[in-house]
């Protein structure tokens, strides 16, 4: 029986998404049955891009080398699948996107006190893009597998569906609370509470207890394991498409609007909250233009006054 060529490529991503394959089990036996893995910059010393059925694209573009390798992965395959959530979004390195290129190289090269060098290399290292951006900045994009990592069974599903030529199953438009077993009540909590404080009732929704949960605008690509396990969902698979879609709609407007009603919060706490700490309720997703075009997302407004707060309150 013959096999499909797949081709396999890691932008800038930490690698998470690879690992899923193997977090496939036996059940990886039934795709590699299917399939042949031609390149894969963790399994193969494969350099160039050889002509393939499939194409699965991890990470964001960040460096020159990251928009190279996209194109000639679009060169060299029939279908790509944007995997994960940098590729889908631009994930964890978007954030990036709150300062210019040069901000970052003087942090991390130039005033870096735990540095040798205080200059930038400049050779063997990719330059970096203006921004960070996601996959389909750059090339087109035949399937979305957010997630970070996507569950295995997604994985499973995409990789069986395209070979198959159908339309994923598993895959829907339901958000992390769909899978979560934790029950909304309306309590008498007035205040929010770090993720770190205290132990969170195992069948109440961290909603009601004051915590800020993502999981109501957070699409469900993962099976809900961090709320099921008592941590609160920090929307590492993207807000969503009500969210994504919508210009009026917003993850801190969404997350207040719900969590007010079922506390004592005022709605505005809630909102400031999200805002003082934007740079990580945001960071998966806030290189798309989607949410970062949004007209109500003012990431560098927020981030400046909770600079100034934390200025004035440390200078006196």
């Amino acid at each position: 029986m013959s096999t499909v060529p797949i081709n396999l490529e890691w932008l800038s991503d930490c690698s998470g998404c690879h690992v899923a394959i193997v977090d496939l089990h036996e059940k990886i036996l039934a795709v590699l049955e299917s399939v042949t893995i031609q390149r894969c910059p963790v399994l193969t010393d494969v350099k160039d891009y050889p002509k393939a059925k499939l194409g699965l694209v991890s990470g964001a573009i960040r460096t020159e080398h990251d928009r190279h390798a996209a194109i000639e992965m679009r060169k060299s395959c029939d279908l790509i699948i944007a995997w994960g959530s940098c590729a889908v979004y631009g994930g964890i390195a978007g954030a990036g996107n709150v300062h210019s290129r040069q901000e970052i190289i003087d942090a991390v090269y130039i005033g870096n006190k735990t540095t040798a060098t205080h200059a930038p290399p400049t050779k063997e290292v990719s330059a970096l893009e203006p921004s960070v951006s996601p996959l389909d900045s750059v090339i087109d994009v035949d399937l979305y597998l957010p997630g970070c990592a996507p569950h295995p069974a997604f994985v499973f599903d995409a990789l069986l569906a395209l070979l198959e030529g159908r339309s994923p199953r598993t895959a829907t438009g339901e958000s992390v609370c769909a899978r979560c077993r934790r029950k909304m009540e309306k309590t008498e909590v007035d205040r929010i509470r770090k993720n770190s404080e205290g132990v969170p009732d195992p069948d109440r929704c961290f909603l009601s207890q004051g915590y800020l949960c993502m999981g109501s605008v957070t699409l469900d690509r993962c099976m809900s394991p961090c709320p099921l396990n008592g941590i609160p969902c920090s929307g590492c698979a993207g807000a969503t498409m009500q969210v994504l879609a919508e210009p009026n709609r917003d993850i801190r407007t969404e997350i207040a609007e719900r969590m007010s009603r079922l506390t004592e919060i005022p709605r505005e706490a809630i909102v400031r909250e999200i805002e003082r700490t934007s740079k990580t309720h945001y960071s998966y997703t806030m290189a798309t233009p989607m949410i970062g075009e949004k007209p109500t997302f003012l990431i560098k407004k927020w981030t400046d006054e909770e600079r100034d707060d934390y200025e004035q309150d440390h200078n006196h």
